[in-house]
């Protein structure tokens, strides 16, 4: 099983990565492989809603016309036979970066073409939660609604805390392992 983690935090070691970690452990347990994409070191720009109506190709033909990383990672997410979106929450919504990334990527996948090897693809979303953690809830109904509208298979959604991450990590290590082993 290949696992791609798609990560809207920047720090490689942080709350963020620990959860994601835990889960690709799990899947390394079952015999499993996988990465993970940090997206704020990637070129990934916002949708420009191209033409007056606000859409483009998006929709017309399941790609977007901006040159950056997102077609690659769209690639990794379509080789992969399963997909974590880790992000840390602010404001009680998902960062930046994975707004960005979903935003265009919910336009693509409007179009059948641009859901192919997305529709029905397992995911998993994680959400991490620093200072109070209160908005861990809400960031992780924000991320259903867009992975779902994606066309993906959202398995779980997971909403952590710094004040709980020990025993979340110790719940997404067992179900990475657990869902590894379902996929094999």
């Amino acid at each position: 099983m290949n696992l791609l983690v798609i990560s809207g935090s920047r720090n490689p070691n942080g709350q963020t990565a620990t959860a994601a970690k835990a889960f690709m452990e799990g899947v390394s347990d079952a015999g499993g492989t996988g990465e993970i994409i940090f997206l704020p070191t990637m070129r990934i720009e916002r949708c420009r809603q191209c033409d007056e109506a606000g859409w483009g190709i998006c929709r017309s033909e399941g790609k977007c016309v901006i040159e950056d990383d997102f077609a690659s990672i769209v690639e990794r997410i379509k080789d992969s036979d399963m997909v974590v979106f880790a992000d840390p929450v602010y404001f009680s919504d998902l960062s930046e970066s994975l707004r960005a990334f979903t935003d265009r990527l919910r336009r693509t996948c409007i179009h059948e073409s641009g859901k192919q090897g997305i529709g029905g693809k397992p995911a998993i979303g994680i959400c991490v939660a620093g200072g109070s953690g209160g908005g861990a809830p809400a960031s992780t109904v924000s991320l259903e609604q867009v992975i779902a509208r994606c066309g993906f298979d959202v398995v779980d959604v997971v909403p952590a805390r710094r004040q709980n991450l020990e025993l979340k990590t110790e719940v997404l290590r067992a179900t990475g392992k657990w869902f590894a082993g379902r996929l094999a």
